[in-house]
């Protein structure tokens, strides 16, 4: 076993600054023919960065030591805008990005996000495995985006307000609610009559505190990891969209390693990410009781009423005809008719 300070470092990265117990592993005498950089924006004691340290050190193993991937969480490395252009230029070579947010550059890729689409997970892990997230994953590969088989789970999302609990459509009226920098999740908060604004998550516990917005959407796993308990009073169960991570790679930096090494590299991401989901099914059902203790009030929205709005308001027509009839029909096959 070789402790080098490359080692060392990925160990403080990944266990949140403790040398207490370094993870060491076994490195190779000679440096590393491929470093590689796979960048994120969750906690470094997150499902996706546990799993992702176990990826990069089986990998390194695997490869012999040809392939060794250092990896920076929670925005270390910039908001997920500054995070996506890096990945294009090649600068970092992985990052994992929701479907929704790199839908500003592939326009499809936010489908995943329609309101009130998914009723369950087997839902979900149909159309993301199957005919609907292959097509997306190739629409990637179009802007020089290579994505992994296997999306990662973040969750379904739920409303969080420093004012007033929201149980239907009409406690939203004029709402000023953060949203991820997406044009499907603006379209889907202003069909609802809020007013939304897409705020990078590096800024938003910032942008609640000093109320430019009065609450915000996200799995319960992550307003407890990121303690926006502390400047949110209620949260709102509305299971309202289900969000996940591509695992995406710079497709001239990705094909510039060997086949076997590609083969060893997308095997092991791949299985990070089925472990990864099975540990946030966990991680976002035991939050609610964390939260609870931590004071945040839960209550439980009227989900019909708004799915009711939303198809009223012909959000579904209107998304139906951007993502086109052949790719609406990919996602209504799994779901059923949404509109």
């Amino acid at each position: 076993m070789e402790l080098t300070r490359r080692s060392v470092a990925r160990s403080v990265l990944l266990g949140g600054g403790a040398l207490a117990a370094p993870a060491v592993f076994s490195r190779p005498l000679r440096a590393a023919e491929f470093s590689y950089k796979y960048a994120n924006n969750s906690p470094a004691t997150w499902p996706m960065n546990t799993r992702a340290q176990e990826a990069a050190a089986k990998i390194l193993e695997e490869t012999h030591g040809r392939l060794d991937i250092a990896i920076f969480p929670n925005n270390q490395l910039g908001s997920d805008t500054d995070m996506l252009s890096q990945l294009r230029s090649g600068a970092i070579e992985f990052f994992t990005l929701s479907g929704v947010i790199l839908a500003t550059l592939v326009p499809v890729a936010s489908i995943s996000g329609i309101g009130f689409a998914f009723k369950d997970y087997d839902q979900v892990w149909a159309a993301m495995d199957g005919e609907l997230g292959s097509h997306v994953r190739k629409s990637m590969e179009k802007v020089g985006i290579v994505a992994m088989d296997k999306i990662l789970d973040n969750g379904y999302r739920h409303i969080t307000t420093s004012t007033v609990p929201i149980r239907t459509p009409d406690d939203v009226k004029g709402f000023k609610i953060r949203v991820q920098v997406s044009p499907l999740s603006m379209g889907t908060w202003k069909a609802l009559g809020a007013a939304p604004t897409g705020i990078n998550w590096s800024e938003v516990y910032s942008a609640l505190q000093t109320r430019i917005v009065d609450g915000q959407e996200n799995p319960l796993s992550i307003i407890e990891a990121s303690k926006i308990f502390e400047v949110q009073k209620f949260c709102s169960m509305t299971g309202h969209s289900w969000d996940g991570f591509h695992f995406l790679a710079n497709k001239r930096r990705w094909e510039a390693l060997p086949p076997d090494v590609r083969d060893v590299a997308a095997r092991n991401i791949n299985a990070m990410a089925m472990a990864q989901r099975a540990d946030m099914v966990v991680a976002n059902e035991a939050s609610r009781g964390s939260l609870e203790k931590l004071g945040l009030k839960f209550n439980k929205a009227d989900t019909d009423q708004f799915r009711a709005v939303l198809t009223q308001s012909g959000y579904y027509q209107d998304w139906k005809a951007k993502y086109g009839h052949e790719t609406w029909a990919m996602l209504e096959k799994v779901t059923g008719t949404l509109s």
